[in-house]
């Protein structure tokens, strides 16, 4: 484990440097602003000296950043992101230890983000290049579709899926509309009427996989007859994003280096819009002051604000409000075959791009166990210990024929945090032996004992043996630092 991991410290030269360079100063003018002598200056951006409490507030004062700015989370997610990018077969290298690739992260970010880059690009070149080799039915290549996809989560994951401005204005239009929980639908009915001449009517039963739809030369907005109370509030309230609130969508989208295409632009805008569908329906400040009330209980939160279970969990994995911050939270969603079809982290929880993510997370023995909350202590390769707990959810309409899909949510966060929640009353958080060694997925996972490894891992030579069988898929040779 690393120093910063065990003692808490905060090695933060390389950003330090970034922003005294930003306001065009040298460490002399940096040290006389800050208040603090030459050669301490010089000795935290060499990386010698960790940053104190009193000049982390200091440096906030002066440079106008929130204290997070010099957190471990950046900075950790680059290290993975940085060590998935070693770890393909492509590189042709022996994988870096860990320490050596958190090093390389925190010493020069730029060249590991600059790196991490050229591999996202490379894995979507390569991915063209197959589909270009294989086409599809027709003899047309099928070229892949997820990029854009891909792009928005990274949109969202570096914002750490928090937007103020989306908040505030949710807040400001939920007091003026007064929206009550479980109540809002038919208010916000009546403000697209009246505002958007918008019509909503119940679509006709069928077959349809739409849960709304919008007809722009009719203002007819059709919603499925399927919806409970609470989904057809939120979508309602999409629907409102999308029509009043374009401009601040569009100012949030477009520019973000995150979003090359327009494709991808338009996503991030539905993404956001849903954003606000939330924010709206849970306004942060009485949102956050009951979830810390009923000490972050899913169901409760749920009744309380008439909105279903995933809904409330994607909106605990929002509130990051400086100055009224909920509990940091990740938040997934996957199906039986281990696909994530939303990722979401206020923290420093890296979802793995390769390879899929660990078979022993408690978010797939959610299947198992079906409208059951699991709850599960996880231990990363570093040491770093997560609280999570996990459920399956299902959606779609009624009916034999009706499309409908289920999977598992996943609520989680560090496990500093876990006290704060109403799940983790009598488990013995400090016990080691609680802890289930869990990691980013089978390729980039540092394991080795691992009996469920589906794939050899990144950095190792295989000990092949025909004279020893061992329950561990893939033995590799000890290697010595």
């Amino acid at each position: 484990m690393s120093r910063r991991s065990a003692e808490r410290k905060v090695y933060a030269h390389a950003k330090l440097r970034r922003l005294r360079r930003e306001h065009g100063m040298n460490q002399v003018e940096m040290a006389r602003a800050l208040g603090i002598s030459t050669s301490y200056a010089n000795q935290i951006e060499q990386s010698q000296r960790p940053l104190t409490a009193p000049v982390l507030l200091r440096i906030a004062e002066v440079f106008g950043v929130d204290a997070e700015f010099f957190s471990d989370a950046d900075e950790d997610r680059l290290t993975a992101d940085l060590r998935t990018a070693l770890a393909d077969e492509a590189c042709g290298v022996e994988l870096p230890l860990p320490e050596e690739i958190a090093e390389a992260a925190r010493d020069h970010p730029e060249v590991a983000r600059a790196l991490v880059a050229l591999h996202h690009r490379y894995r979507d070149t390569a991915e063209q290049a197959a589909a270009l080799a294989s086409p599809g039915p027709g003899g047309s290549a099928l070229l892949p579709t997820g990029e854009p996809h891909d792009e928005v989560r990274d949109f969202f994951y570096t914002h750490h899926n928090h937007f103020d401005p989306l908040d505030t204005e949710a807040e400001r239009v939920a007091e003026f509309l007064e929206l009550r929980p479980g109540r809002a639908a038919d208010p916000l009915d009546a403000r697209l009427a009246e505002r958007h001449g918008v019509k909503v009517v119940q679509a006709a039963p069928g077959r349809s996989g739409d849960a709304r739809r919008f007809d722009p030369a009719t203002g007819l907005l059709f919603l499925s007859p399927w919806l409970s109370d609470g989904q057809r509030a939120f979508q309602l309230a999409t629907q409102l994003a999308l029509l009043e609130h374009a401009p601040l969508l569009d100012q949030l989208a477009e520019g973000a280096k995150e979003l090359t295409t327009p494709e991808s632009v338009a996503l991030a805008r539905i993404g956001l819009a849903n954003y606000f569908a939330g924010a709206l329906l849970m306004p942060y400040t009485v949102f956050q002051a009951t979830a810390d009330e009923v000490r972050y209980d899913v169901e409760l939160l749920s009744a309380r604000f008439g909105v279903g279970f995933e809904t409330v969990c994607h909106r605990l994995s929002t509130l990051q409000r400086t100055g009224r911050r909920g509990v940091p939270f990740s938040f997934l969603r996957v199906d039986r075959a281990g696909n994530i079809s939303k990722r979401q982290s206020a923290t420093d929880f890296h979802f793995s791009r390769l390879g899929g993510t660990c078979p022993l997370w408690t978010v797939y023995e959610a299947f198992s166990a079906p409208g059951r909350i699991l709850t599960q202590v996880a231990e990363m390769p570093d040491g770093k210990r997560y609280f999570w707990i996990a459920r399956t959810v299902t959606r779609g309409g009624l009916g034999h024929h009706a499309p409908r899909a289920e999977y598992a949510v996943a609520l989680g966060c560090e496990l500093r945090h876990a006290h704060r929640l109403v799940y983790a009353e009598g488990i013995a958080l400090a016990d080691p032996r609680a802890a289930t060694p869990i990691g980013l997925g089978c390729r980039i996972c540092e394991r080795r004992d691992c009996a469920q490894r589906a794939r050899p891992p990144a950095g190792g030579r295989l000990a092949i043996d025909p004279d020893r069988r061992t329950y561990v898929p893939y033995p590799v040779e000890t290697r010595t630092p």
